[in-house]
């Protein structure tokens, strides 16, 4: 992709890494510490435009396409609608409590767990960040060799590794700066127009395909059955709760908890939604048995459409790689989050160029599932407000482990059900218990 750019990009590039700088220390706040009142400066917009922007991605379109053709239309459109509504909304939750309490992710988890215990989830964390920043790298390198092949012709072996270190080189410049300033100078101000406009224009092409077809045919086409309702939704929730680990990194800068995540709910949920929702488009008109990447160039003006997306999937990558630099710096307050940020690029970029991270997707899906209940017990446990500090609290550990056991159990037990919901309503309801009983305790003695 970068060496289709205009030749303003780098300039471009360069003036957004200038933007991000300010004369504050590093580039952030050490992650165990709470963010001081006069510095939570995100409002609703920002939050609304961040979480809108974190929520488009190719890949989210390539897993909407795969509602089809197990699921009708109607049937998909109401999967999207309540997956989208229930996850953005978990994923508000957690950033009203990070905003609530200027806290980080992790030491959200802390808090939860018990500062000790709470050194293996956020590891375990650090290595997902690392393999998803790493896999975001991948879908842009596949992304730029489709539009270099399909408009330039060239297949060469050069082609992968170029495109590979020129994403990885933007994101370097990306993690040197602040992360502040990227959100509400980039993010807010000059992405979003140009996401949302190719948002519009692709669901314009697609819609007007779909009109050609026969809507009303392909509305009223039945699904095969090969995937059942809720495991549709289960399914869509994948994709918010995948950010739970990342949300409150960002919402402790949030000036009010309530629009943090008022904003952080809007964006994400209209983002899943639309982004889910075009991918069952795109697959339900496409008559050759080809990629979704490569659908979408064929579609008119595809070419600037998907590159703006491209551009947008950088964000996603910074996402992990900010939230990954922030973990690492809870594990140890010694590093820096600026230079970690840099060092996770640099490793991630090499991951791209050596691994089959597509062979890997598996077990970083897996990897995230760990995180479904352990965000339960978070909610359940600092939504009344936060508990006394402390290295093991051996309670909620225990609800966590049990809840990624009813989320594997249900896997194999109860697919048709999916995963994500029963081990997150276990978790809330366990936890919240056991918080209950706590608060209980004191009044009785």
């Amino acid at each position: 992709m970068a060496r289709m750019a205009r030749p303003g990009f780098c300039a471009s590039t360069q003036k957004w890494a200038m933007a991000t700088h300010t004369t504050s220390s590093d580039a952030a706040h050490a992650s165990n510490a709470s963010v001081p009142l006069a510095e939570r400066i995100f409002t609703f917009t920002d939050a609304a435009a961040l979480w809108f922007s974190l929520g488009v991605g190719l890949l989210v379109m390539q897993v909407g396409a795969y509602l089809r053709p197990g699921l009708s239309l109607p049937q998909a459109a109401g999967a999207i609608a309540l997956g989208s509504l229930l996850g953005a909304g978990l994923l508000a939750w957690v950033a009203g409590i990070g905003s609530r309490h200027g806290l980080s992710s992790s030491a959200l988890i802390g808090r939860t767990l018990g500062q000790r215990f709470a050194m293996l989830p956020v590891a375990l964390n650090v290595v997902q960040l690392l393999g998803w920043t790493a896999f975001e790298l991948v879908i842009m390198r596949d992304g730029t060799r489709t539009i270099v092949e399909q408009v330039f012709g060239a297949r060469g072996a050069w082609v992968p590794v170029v495109a590979t270190l020129a994403w990885g080189s933007l994101l370097l410049v990306l993690a040197s700066g602040r992360m502040i300033g990227l959100v509400r100078r980039f993010v807010s101000r000059a992405a979003m127009p140009l996401i949302v406009a190719s948002l519009l224009w692709l669901s314009y092409q697609f819609g007007l395909k779909a009109w050609q077809h026969g809507f009303a045919a392909l509305w009223a086409q039945p699904g095969d059955g090969s995937m059942s309702l809720l495991a549709a939704v289960d399914l869509v929730i994948a994709m918010p709760v995948s950010w739970l680990p990342l949300v409150a990194d960002y919402a402790r800068y949030g000036r009010h908890a309530g629009a943090t995540a008022r904003g952080t709910w809007l964006g994400y949920a209209a983002a899943n939604i639309w982004c889910y929702a075009l991918g069952v488009l795109v697959i339900s008109v496409s008559t050759a048995d080809i990629d979704m990447l490569s659908t979408l160039l064929l579609a008119q003006g595809g070419l600037i459409a998907l590159g703006f997306i491209l551009v947008d999937e950088v964000d996603n990558a910074y996402g992990d790689v900010h939230s990954g630099a922030v973990s690492t710096n809870f594990l140890n307050g010694r590093w820096s989050i600026r230079r970690i940020g840099m060092t996770l690029v640099l490793l991630a970029t090499a991951a791209a160029l050596a691994l089959p991270m597509h062979a890997l997707e598996p077990f970083l899906l897996t990897l995230s599932s760990i995180f479904v209940p352990l965000f339960g017990v978070v909610v359940a446990q600092l939504a009344p407000g936060l508990p006394p500090q402390s290295n093991w609290r051996w309670g909620p550990m225990s609800v966590w482990l049990l809840g990624i056991g009813v989320f594997q159990l249900g896997t194999v037990w109860w697919p048709n059900w999916g995963s994500a919901l029963p081990s997150l309503a276990f978790t809330l309801l366990a936890a919240g218990a056991l918080r209950w009983r706590e608060a209980r305790a004191p009044a009785a003695a």
